[in-house]
This record gives C-alpha cells, structure tokens and sequence, in this order.
C-alpha cells in the first residue's frame, strides 16, 4: 500500500479506509453469525412450527424479521470485537500499521476513526434497543406464544399496589381467563389513620370502561371518629385506577415498551408501591449501557491486535472472543444480581463496563506506541 498524498489529505483517507474497513467487517460478521443462528433456530424449532401450524408469512415476517434485530444487537459487542480484530491483524499483518506509525502517527490519532465508527455503531445499537426493536418485540412474542412455547401468564398472586394517593389496594389472587379477583380489600387513609376499609369475595374488570371493576359480595366499614359504619351489598360497580396489566405480568414484557414507555411505567408503578420492577430498570439502564460498551470493547480490541505477531491473527481473535463472551456472560450475571438481590439496577447493569474499562485503559497503556 503506497501513501503519495499530502500528509493532512492522507489522514482524511486513511479515517474513511479504517472506517469503512470496521464497519464492512462488523456488519459482514452480523450477517455471517445471525445467518448460522437462523438456521439453528429453524432446526430446533421446525416440529413446533409444523405442529402448532404456524403460517410461512407469519414465520417469515412476524418471527424472523424481529428474531434478526433483537439478536444482532443482543450480541453487538461480540460483532465489534470480531470486527476491530480481524480488520486490525489484517493491517498488522501487512505492516499497515506499521506504516502508519513511520509518518509520525500516534496510537491515539489512529484511534480517532476506530471511535467515530464506534459512535455510529452506538447510535444505531441505542435506536434500534429503545425504539425499533421493542416495537418488533411485540409481533415476536406474541408469535411465540402462540405458536412455540405457547406459555402465557394469565393468573398474579398477592398483588398489592397504591391505586391513588393513600388508597391501598390488595387482592390474594387474579385470574386472567375471566379477568376476576379474589379476596380483594381497598383501604383509605388519611392522615395515616385508615377511615375506610372495603373488603369483597370477587371483584371482576369491566373492559367496556378504563378503570371500571364490579365488586361482588362486598363489606365497607367506614371509620367515623370512635363510630363505624358498616355497609354490606352483593354488587357495586367502581371505578379504581388500576388495570390487569399493572399487575399482570407477562415474561418478557419489559421488552416490549420503548425507552419513554419503560420510564413512565416505572415512574408509575414507584409511586404506586409495585414492588416487582427491577426486571423493567434493568432493561431500561442495561440499552444505555449497552450501547456505550461499542467504545470500551473497541479500544480493547484495537489495543490488543494493532501489534505484530508471529502467530498471526489466531491469538488476537482467541482472546478477543473469549473477552467479548465474558462480557456478555458477566453482563447477564450482573443483571440476574439486580433483578434477584438488592444490587441497584443501575449499578449492576454499569458494572461490566466500569471493570472493562479499566482493561482497556491497561491495554491502551500497553499498546505499541
């Protein structure tokens, strides 16, 4: 490779080359590792399919055209690790590097387009893990449950959550099929003395209207001062702020709410006591964390493979997949801490960043200069 250009012109080409090198080689590899992950996926899932009589269309568009963007991006960081290294020994291999060095470059004016595609890589993760990708979620899951796992959540256990501003709601058990409860009880406080308390055996949602619920079999004790007043009935109709999906759900379901929509959701169910959210606040901090990583693993991977070897690429790929896999491996361990102890969700999903950052800082150090 000849460099005849003027010194300020030969850095401008030299960024698109780099650039378009990571880029072609990081989608190239997507293309390459989904294609296999297809394929696998259709052989283990075919009897399903053919069983449950799944539509060719509805496997076609509604399965896979979803499966495709919620994978790639699941495993991004391992495509840019495959993707710096790979294009990376190539250069070193043929003394590009080496070359590039000679003129009076430094490692971290060659790092310059190496970051500038790794910002395009981070913004297309962030778009597609906040927007795009939740919105296909919905298509994908419901496909699966209807035709691969057919699993669905269709009952909730000792629910408790605040409907309205010192208004406690609770009930033992809500089953989905006939969107009826069990046990139910409504407490009111003021002034953190309880001045009403609603008790019924059956309370059922009355989907012609938001928030509407039939209670059945109730009792009201009304706290008047030192007298009460009891109310009994068989049927009241009543308009409480709480519907069956704030309490009922499903797996997966934090994958189906775009960012804004996430944030809402448990901005609301915090005010409202719902304890059972960490699985929403580790997704909505883990697509933020996720989509820095492209800078971290891309310094890594630059800093580990822009040396020459007399092995060649093999090393550099072997501990570039076995650092990206441990990423991903320690991404999801953390994660389980958050959703399954008291490790804070922004914490735990941040922590596989901050311990590979301080790799790559060490490697950069260490990196041929």
């Amino acid at each position: 490779m000849e460099y005849r250009l003027s010194k300020k012109s030969w850095l401008k080409r030299l960024d698109r080359y780099i650039i378009v090198k990571f880029l072609g080689t990081y989608f190239f590899a997507i293309a390459l590792i989904i294609s296999i992950a297809v394929v696998f996926d259709i052989n283990e899932n075919i009897d399903r399919f053919i069983n449950n009589k799944a539509p060719l269309k509805a496997i076609v568009f509604d399965y896979y055209l979803n499966f495709i963007p919620y994978y790639t991006n699941l495993f991004s960081p391992l495509f840019v690790f495959i993707a710096v290294i790979f294009f990376t020994s190539k250069l070193a291999e043929n003394s590009e590097i080496i070359a590039m060095f000679s003129t009076g470059m430094s490692f971290k004016r060659l790092m310059v387009p190496y970051m500038v595609s790794a910002a395009i890589i981070s913004g297309v993760s962030f778009v597609l893990s906040t927007q795009v990708i939740p919105t296909g979620s919905v298509t994908r899951l419901k496909f699966e449950q209807q035709y691969k796992s057919k699993k669905k959540v269709d009952y909730a256990r000792n629910i408790q959550l605040e409907v309205d501003s010192g208004v406690i709601a609770y009930m033992e058990r809500y089953e989905n099929y006939n969107r009826t409860g069990y046990r139910f009880s409504l407490d009111k406080f003021e002034d953190h003395k309880l001045v009403s308390h609603l008790t019924a055996r059956r309370i059922t949602y009355d989907t012609t209207q938001v928030h509407k619920w039939i209670i059945k079999d109730y009792m009201i004790r009304e706290m008047r001062g030192m007298r009460e007043e009891i109310t009994t009935g068989d049927v009241l109709d009543s308009i409480i702020k709480m519907e069956p999906q704030d309490f009922l759900i499903t797996r997966g379901q934090q994958e189906t709410m775009t960012s804004p929509q996430l944030n809402d959701y448990i901005i609301k169910q915090k005010k409202r006591g719902f304890a059972n959210i960490k699985a929403f606040e580790v997704e909505y901090y883990r697509r933020i964390a996720t989509s820095f990583a492209a800078f971290i693993l891309t310094t890594i991977g630059l800093s580990l493979s822009s040396r020459k070897t007399k092995g060649g690429m093999g090393l550099h790929l072997g501990i570039g997949l076995a650092l990206s896999f441990s990423y991903i491996l320690f991404q999801t361990i953390s994660s389980t801490f958050a959703v399954n102890g008291n490790v804070p969700p922004v914490i735990a999903v941040w922590i596989p960043n901050i311990l590979y950052l301080f790799i790559a800082i060490y490697l950069y150090r260490k990196a041929p200069k």
